[in-house]
């Protein structure tokens, strides 16, 4: 539910970054770390989330997820880090953490309770084309919450993928936009339920997941999987499903670079 990062120097370079959108998260930066404030939700998403990014992650990398450090010596982007509800477990799961967002205000929040938490991440307020632009390299990219949020999700899209190494992934999460999720990720979540602050999501903004594979697909990553995550109330907990009609996750990698054959 955060985005992508704005270009602060005033840059007159394409940008994928939506200022609404910064301004409407970075007034609700405080909240990120109370686990029953303004972003309850996205606390109750982490558990089924960061399951799928490990258990994902140590299947391409050949790692086991259940030890301590499955994530060892990959390095990890988390765009739109928002508080860093994302980033601190992957520091913690041993991976070299960079958390991007768009808002200085939530990247300060972030860096304060990771110092509090003694977890050590780099927190930094730049924008997805700025990290490209400086030539920034991952072995994972977690897009999050994201693409919703974003004012050119093509463009944004495309930005991200040209920073996976080469056998690299990308984890995308994001509301598709059907009349099911709008009666029950805005109108249910936002205007009933009040689980999030209404204005969160706009249908129109929301994203079907063939206008993630085409930038996808595009960039030169393959869609290697797909998921759907709902809520069960009976629970109080989120997990995967085959209906991607609401909330979905995909993960695309990046071809390994072949082997150069001998002369």
């Amino acid at each position: 539910m955060t985005i992508a990062a704005e270009d602060k120097n005033g840059d007159s370079r394409q940008s994928s970054i939506d200022q609404a959108e910064v301004d409407r998260f970075s007034a609700l930066a405080r909240e990120w770390w109370n686990p029953t404030g303004k972003f309850k939700p996205l606390h109750k998403f982490n558990p089924v989330r960061l399951t799928y990014i490990r258990d994902q992650a140590s299947l391409h990398f050949g790692r086991d997820a259940r030890s301590s450090k499955p994530l060892q010596g990959l390095r990890v982007l988390d765009i739109g880090c928002g508080g860093g509800l994302l980033s601190e477990p992957m520091a913690r799961m041993g991976a070299e953490v960079v958390g991007a967002d768009a808002s200085a205000t939530n990247i300060e929040v972030a860096k304060i309770h990771a110092a509090q938490s003694g977890v050590s991440v780099d927190y930094r307020a730049v924008t997805a084309e700025q990290l490209a632009a400086e030539g920034e390299t991952f072995d994972i990219i977690l897009n999050m919450e994201v693409v919703e949020h974003v004012s050119d999700v093509n463009f944004f899209m495309t930005t991200c993928a040209s920073m996976v190494r080469p056998g690299g992934l990308m984890f995308v999460a994001t509301i598709n936009r059907t009349l099911k999720a709008g009666a029950l990720a805005i109108v249910g979540a936002e205007y009933v339920l009040r689980w999030l602050p209404k204005g969160t999501h706009q249908y129109e903004k929301l994203v079907r997941p063939e206008e993630l594979q085409r930038p996808i697909e595009a960039s030169g990553m393959n869609l290697i999987d797909r998921t759907g995550v709902f809520y069960s109330p009976l629970s109080d907990s989120w997990n995967l499903s085959r209906d991607m009609d609401v909330n979905y996750m995909v993960l695309a990698e990046r071809p390994k670079v072949a082997a150069a054959s001998a002369v």
